[in-house]
Parts: structure tokens; C-alpha cells; sequence
């Protein structure tokens, strides 16, 4: 039976409904508090983890899901991490399998792995958790770490620590979702976490949150804490250089390895940070990080840590520091249902990186250069497309697995999403623009914000917003 839930973030919910939102908003979060140590010979991550989950819901629960997504990385998974046409770069000594094995749950009645492709922790309550109560569960589980440049896996110069852990599906547990190797399948909502991470010591550690380092007998223990944060992320690797700054007081790191110019991308991260928070509203975090891994793609987003790919060229840069810098705003502090609706972070994101750019004229491309870009590529690939397709589809809202491949993608997602917001920059013009946008990031930070919210900030001012937004979402325009 197919169990991939959308909810109501992928229903076909009325245009301008400010307020209605597939979860309830979070006053009380639930935390994480996982021990763990890494491996490098077995190439396996062992770990204990507590959990303390809050119903936030109007309903009991007598079984709470969570997300497996490492073992979208074991043999035979029907959902792969990496696309076909990224596999042969990502896979650099050829296949290599992971997964996830969960020992045991403490303080439920039993536990199963289920799902449509394995990719559910399904736990049975002791007793029903009822609205507003809190349930204590104790797992210890071990992640078989695949050889691949990737969001997890051991990469050629880093491994990388992402999605590793059980972590509670969207809307109180109840919301679950296979993994797509086209863009970002996961959607939860913000939880504490306190972390001790041990692996030896030759290893520097970029992660989410802030910390400490200790040593001991060879090697490192880092202590992280993580408060109001919709994820948990770390890089480790035996090659980082390290450079630091600041952006309004909020420190900056970068990580390393063999960036020809990496003071120009600390830069990028520092403007950028900086921009946004005078733009968008305050950057909600105590620290920001960079760090240059393994990865097969531009760059990705977790809560206070941004990932950026070792073989961009220089010129690349600055683009993908200040898009990842953006999901900050929209990913990490404003929340959306990134499997239904891509468009709605991806392509604020490009818009917000190419309104940097423009204020930043230093690193060669303007608000125009990128807008241009994407009008070109998407012109070629709608012309493409409505020659080799059967009734060519060009709707932004829709499941990550309804997208054919990374062209289609890329292009509806990314480029599209860009000139939607244009368009409607266009229409709004600067100041009442970035009004809108502030008032998104204020009455939604920390939620997870469905569109009709972000539509309705727009159409707040100007009465044609509306219209745009639906010719674009729903595949009617002609760009």
C-alpha cells in the first residue's frame, strides 16, 4: 500500500486563506539528545539517542513515525539518493550500499520499520500521548555510512552526517515521505538538540548548532547544543582549513579544503548573512557556517550550516553561498512542505540571492544577469519539453517524485521560481516587496508556513499578486 502522505500542505487549499497550515504552530518543541561516535574503519555511526516528543496536535496518538532516510543508501532501495544522471560522479569507487539499524526503542510497546521503502521507524506508544503531553522514547540505532559524495556517506576528502538519525515526521509524527533524489524530501519541524559527537582526533567537525571540542586518549569529543532548529547536520573531515568572521555580530566560519579563494567566499557569507537580516528580519541563530564537501551538486541547506561543492569554479561561488545563505530565511527559520511545494523555498532563495547580488556588484553579476538566466534556460527547456512531451506540464505545485528528472527540475523549480518572484517584483516594486517578505519571515518563524501564506503577504499589495501566482503555479503562464 502506498503510504506517501502529502497532507494538507499538498491539497488544493483556496488562494489567499492566510493562517491555514498543515501543522499547528510549535509553542512548545520537541528535543533530541543523541550520543554518538563515528568509525572510520567499519565506516559506521553508533548511536544512542532520547527523545522527547510534544503533541502539539487536538488529537491522542497511539504510534508516533520517523524518517529513516539513510536507508534510502542500502541495496535494493526503490527510492535512490542520487539522480541517474549525478550517480557515476557521486558513486566514485563505484556502488556502495548504507542503512540504518534500530536496536531497540525504550519506552514504547514495539517498533517496526515500515513504510513504502523502509523508510519508516513506526513506534507504538506505551499509552496514547495526548495534546500537550510529552512521550519519552530511548533508541540506539547504528548507520552504515556508504562511499559517496553525498548529502551521507564517506566522501572522498569528508564525511558527511545528514538525515542520519530517526527524526519525527512533520505534523506531530503523523506526515511521511519517501526519499527523491530530485531536491530536498525532508520536512520536520523545529526541535532542540544536545549532542556529544566523538571520532578521533584528526578530524575537524563543521556542524549545526554551537560547541566545544575536547580531547582525549587520541580522540575528540564535540559538545553541541541546538535550540529552535529543524534539523541537525554535521561535516567531518581530516583536510579543513578554517577562516572566520562576522556579520553584525554573528560569527562566521568557514571550512575548507581546497578553495583557491577562500576569503572571497567568507566574504559572500558575510554579506550575504548581513543583507538578509537587514532585508528579510534578524538571522535567528547565534553562528553561521560554510563548509566545502563532497557533494555532486551547487551547494545545500541545514539550520545554521550550509554546504557548498568542492569543484565549483571560482566564478560559482558567490551564487551558491548566497542561495544556500538564503535558505537560512527560507528552509531553516520560515519552514515549508519541501517535497509538495519546491517552488516555495527554492525560488525564493534564487530571488533573494540575485537581489545580493545586485547590492553587491563586486562579484560580477546582476539582478538582471540572473533573471535573464533563468528566462533563457527555461525558454529552452519549455521548448524543448513541448516537443518530446505528451501534454507538456509545467505546474510548480507537486510532489518531488512527480518531476521526470533534474531537467525538468531544475528548470521548473529553480528557474521558474525565480521569475515568478520578478514578476511580481515587477508588479510591487522594492519596498512593498520586501514588506511582504518581512511579514512572512515574522508571522512564520519557526511554523512550517504553507504557500497560501506566502501568497497572501504578496496579494496584501497589489491586487493582480494573486493571479500571478496562480498562472505560475499552475503551469498557465507563458514566460
Amino acid at each position: 500500500m502506498r503510504r506517501m502522505v502529502c497532507g494538507a500542505l499538498c491539497g488544493a487549499l483556496m488562494l489567499g486563506t492566510l493562517g491555514i497550515s498543515g501543522c499547528a504552530p510549535q509553542e512548545a518543541r520537541s528535543a533530541y539528545a543523541m550520543t554518538l561516535e563515528y568509525f572510520p574503519e567499519t565506516r559506521t555511526l553508533e548511536g544512542e539517542m532520547a527523545v522527547q516528543i510534544v503533541n502539539t496536535s487536538d488529537s491522542a496518538h497511539e504510534t508516533l513515525c520517523f524518517q529513516l532516510w539513510p536507508n534510502a543508501y542500502r541495496e535494493g532501495a526503490a527510492y535512490a539518493p542520487v539522480s541517474e544522471l549525478f550517480a557515476p560522479a557521486a558513486y566514485y569507487n563505484g556502488a556502495s550500499y548504507g542503512g540504518i539499524e534500530v536496536h531497540e526503542v525504550d519506552g514504547a510497546a514495539g517498533f517496526r520499520v515500515a513504510g513504502e521503502d523502509e523508510n519508516i521507524l513506526e513506534v507504538t506508544l506505551a499509552e496514547p500521548l495526548y495534546p500537550d503531553e510529552r512521550a519519552a522514547l530511548t533508541m540506539s540505532f547504528t548507520v552504515t555510512l556508504a562511499q559517496i559524495d553525498h548529502r551521507l556517506g564517506v566522501g572522498e576528502n569528508a564525511v558527511t552526517l545528514t538525515g542520519f538519525y530517526p527524526v519525527l515526521c512533520a505534523c506531530g509524527g503523523t506526515q511521511e515521505h519517501v526519499y527523491a533524489a530530485l531536491g530536498d524530501p525532508f520536512v520536520s519541524e523545529c526541535a532542540d538538540y544536545e549532542v556529544t559527537f566523538t571520532l578521533p582526533e584528526s578530524y575537524g567537525v563543521a556542524y549545526t548548532g554551537t560547541g566545544e571540542r575536547t580531547v582525549s586518549d587520541g580522540k575528540a569529543a564535540y559538545h553541541v547544543r541546538a535550540e529552535g532548529v529543524r534539523d541537525f547536520a554535521m561535516v567531518c573531515s581530516e583536510h579543513f582549513q578554517v577562516l572566520e568572521g562576522s556579520a553584525d555580530g554573528i560569527p562566521v566560519t568557514y571550512y575548507y579544503l581546497d578553495d583557491g579563494a577562500p576569503e572571497t567566499t567568507l566574504a559572500a557569507a558575510c554579506q550575504s548573512l548581513s543583507y538578509y537580516g537587514a532585508s528579510f528580519g534578524e538571522y535567528a541563530y547565534a553562528q553561521y557556517t560554510v563548509v566545502e564537501t563532497d557533494f555532486p551538486y551547487g551547494g545545500m541547506e541545514y539550520p545554521m550550516l550550509s554546504m557548498i561543492a568542492n569543484d565549483l569554479r571560482e566564478e560559482e561561488v558567490p551564487l551558491v553561498v548566497a542561495h544556500e545563505t538564503a535558505h537560512q530565511w527560507w528552509y531553516a527559520m520560515v519552514g515549508s512542505d519541501q517535497f509538495c511545494e519546491a517552488w516555495q523555498d527554492e525560488g525564493l532563495a534564487e530571488f533573494s540571492a540575485a537581489l545580493f547580488l545586485q547590492a553587491h556588484p563586486e562579484y560580477g553579476m546582476t539582478y538582471e544577469d540572473c533573471v535573464a538566466a533563468s528566462e533563457n534556460s527555461y525558454r529552452a527547456f519549455f521548448s524543448v519539453w513541448s516537443q518530446v512531451s505528451e501534454g507538456e506540464n509545467t505546474a510548480m505545485r507537486r510532489p518531488l517524485t512527480d518531476f521526470s528528472g533534474e531537467y525538468e527540475y531544475r528548470n521548473v523549480v529553480y528557474d521558474k521560481g525565480l521569475i515568478l518572484f520578478d514578476r511580481l517584483y515587477d508588479l510591487l516594486g522594492e519596498r512593498k516587496t520586501l514588506a511582504a517578505l518581512r511579514d512572512y519571515a515574522k508571522a512564520y518563524a519557526g511554523k512550517i508556513a504553507p504557500p497560501e501564506a506566502l501568497i497572501a503577504c504578496f496579494a496584501q499589495r497589489g491586487a493582480y499578486a494573486e493571479g500571478i501566482f496562480t498562472s505560475f503555479l499552475d503551469g498557465t503562464c507563458v514566460i
